[in-house]
């Protein structure tokens, strides 16, 4: 990339801060000029340039953007005193600890004309990037259902925040960002396992301004890792693996079983299943990548920092629902007209556009 490069920073060099450093100094049109963390160099990221304790003296080795991944509870400070410092920044997620920290940082770099963005890396998960622009295309017809998996082992790195807000704010933002719908109401169980304050299993029941229905199951007790991202509609399932950034298609099928019993067995409408061959980019480069080209004033898809803080206000609400025991309602949406459905559907039969979807597909069959 031909030019001047951009000036970054970094603070944070924990788990997730050694990853951006990575990336950070692969990264075409930009240089790497100095690292912070108050614990020093754990994973040895710095590879000779600058390691500083404080964001105040990251700051004063002249930034054009910084990537901020430290503990939740400091994104605020550290955030906010980059956008008085008038660089632009990558926030990890969850953007803040609650909505009026998140709101206060969105503030801050809105009011000074400046570049934010959460890192909310699944957006950048080729599998969900192919899911979303097959929604788009209306390959799926209208969506009914949204169901989430995010399981794993505990991750000893985690200390401020629970489970709700470390894990399931991932399935938040995607389910809202794919289905481009927000939050209207959730209804939530939290389990406490670990001996830790906070939460260690969560289960969501959510639905969204366009009535679709959404489920999410999160937590850090299990022994092996699951992402996995299931969206049905009425012309069949798609179902996202953000581990291998697969993306599978299950169709509902066309020609009807005759056979009462093998009917009842496997269902009228089991079609084909279609696993699709997409480019697998990393995702954390393809975020990068994007942050790097708004700073340059080009055209980038961002998770801006209002999307953020819309984020951590469902994961808030998530964690309210489950010390109530009630259903929360995120307001300014008539719940009962959502609840009705849509009084027309399209007047497009449900087969005609699964075959003309179909056959604007490039895919390969399993």
């Amino acid at each position: 990339m031909a030019g001047v490069p951009l000036r970054a920073g970094l603070i944070g060099l924990g788990m997730m801060g050694r990853h951006h450093a990575r990336v950070l100094t692969a990264l075409d049109g930009v240089e790497l000029v100095g690292v912070a963390d108050v614990d020093g160099d754990p994973h040895g990221v710095a590879r000779g340039c600058p390691l500083v304790r404080s964001v105040e003296q990251l700051i004063a080795l002249g930034l054009d953007y910084c990537v901020v991944a430290v503990p939740t509870l400091l994104h605020e400070e550290i955030g906010v005193a980059l956008a008085e410092a008038g660089v632009h920044a990558l926030i990890e997620k969850p953007l803040a600890q609650d909505t009026a920290a998140a709101r206060r940082l969105a503030e801050a770099f809105s009011a000074r004309g400046l570049i934010g963005a959460v890192g909310h890396i699944e957006r950048y998960n080729p599998a969900l990037r192919s899911a979303r622009a097959r929604l788009e295309a209306g390959e799926l017809g209208r969506v009914y259902q949204v169901t989430t998996r995010r399981q794993g082992p505990f991750p000893a790195r985690i200390s401020d925040v629970g489970v709700v807000m470390d894990l399931a704010t991932h399935d938040i933002d995607l389910t809202a960002w794919v289905t481009q719908q927000p939050f209207v109401s959730v209804a939530a169980r939290t389990s406490f396992r670990s001996g830790r304050a906070y939460e260690d299993l969560v289960a969501v029941t959510g639905q969204l301004v366009d009535g679709t229905v959404t489920n999410h199951l999160v937590n850090w007790l299990s022994p092996m890792k699951e992402r996995i991202a299931i969206l049905t509609g009425e012309l069949g399932t798609f179902v996202a693996d953000t581990l291998t950034a697969d993306l599978t298609f299950y169709a509902n099928g066309s020609v009807r079983v005759t056979r009462s019993d093998l009917a009842q067995f496997r269902g009228v409408s089991e079609g084909d299943m279609i696993r699709y061959a997409i480019a697998k980019p990393e995702p954390l480069r393809t975020e990068h990548e994007q942050f790097r080209d708004a700073v340059l004033g080009r055209s980038a898809d961002l998770v801006t920092l209002e999307q953020g803080r819309a984020t951590v206000t469902v994961a808030e609400a998530v964690i309210e629902s489950a010390s109530s025991g009630r259903t929360v309602e995120l307001g300014g949406v008539d719940l009962a007209a959502v609840r009705r459905g849509p009084s027309e559907q399209s007047s497009a039969r449900p087969a005609e556009r699964r075959r003309d979807a179909m056959q604007e597909r490039s895919a390969i069959a399993v």
